[in-house]
């Protein structure tokens, strides 16, 4: 096996203040079980493609998606914190699962207020779920970040080949 790394930047997939993931009040995140990342502390109710790729899964309850990028990076968004507890409630999917998407693209749209008075926080952790193959960098500059323009985390991937020689 030949293996080679490639460079994926993730950009922001809501507009608001960045918040460094060891700061979530909640462990999941905070510890990076799930993967290393950032978070944002949305300023309005859309959720962007933070790159170019696939819907890999939306959750049930609508409170978080999985985006998987053209590079194989593995993403994972998560609206606030114990949302899932809101079943649905306050949230509108726009894509489908397997969809290919842009960059920009509208993924979902949430009712700021709703989320906000109903749930624990609206914290979003942005997650690399594939951590272990991959080297991640923060490189946002500013507090704040614009949805599908601010590039939040550089993400080198290591992939393999495999060549068969006759």
């Amino acid at each position: 096996m030949i293996p080679w790394q490639e460079e994926e930047i993730i950009f922001a997939p809501l507009n608001g203040r960045i918040i460094p993931l060891e700061e979530v009040p909640n462990p999941t995140f905070s510890h990076k079980f799930l993967g290393d990342g950032i978070a944002i502390m949305p300023n309005d109710g859309q959720v962007v493609a933070p790159v170019d790729g696939r819907v890999a899964n939306i959750f049930r309850s609508k409170h978080a998606i999985g985006i998987l990028s053209n590079k194989g990076v593995e993403i994972l968004i998560h609206v606030g914190l114990e949302t899932v507890l809101l079943n649905g409630e306050g949230f509108t999917v726009h894509v489908k699962r397997g969809e290919m998407v842009k960059r920009g693209d509208l993924l979902l749209s949430f009712h700021l207020k709703t989320i906000k008075k109903r749930a624990a926080s609206l914290l979003t952790p942005v997650i690399i779920t594939n951590h272990e193959q991959a080297e991640i960098t923060k490189i946002a500059s500013r507090p704040t970040c614009v949805a599908g323009q601010s590039a939040l985390l550089r993400v080198m991937v290591t992939r393999t080949c495999l060549f068969r020689v006759k």
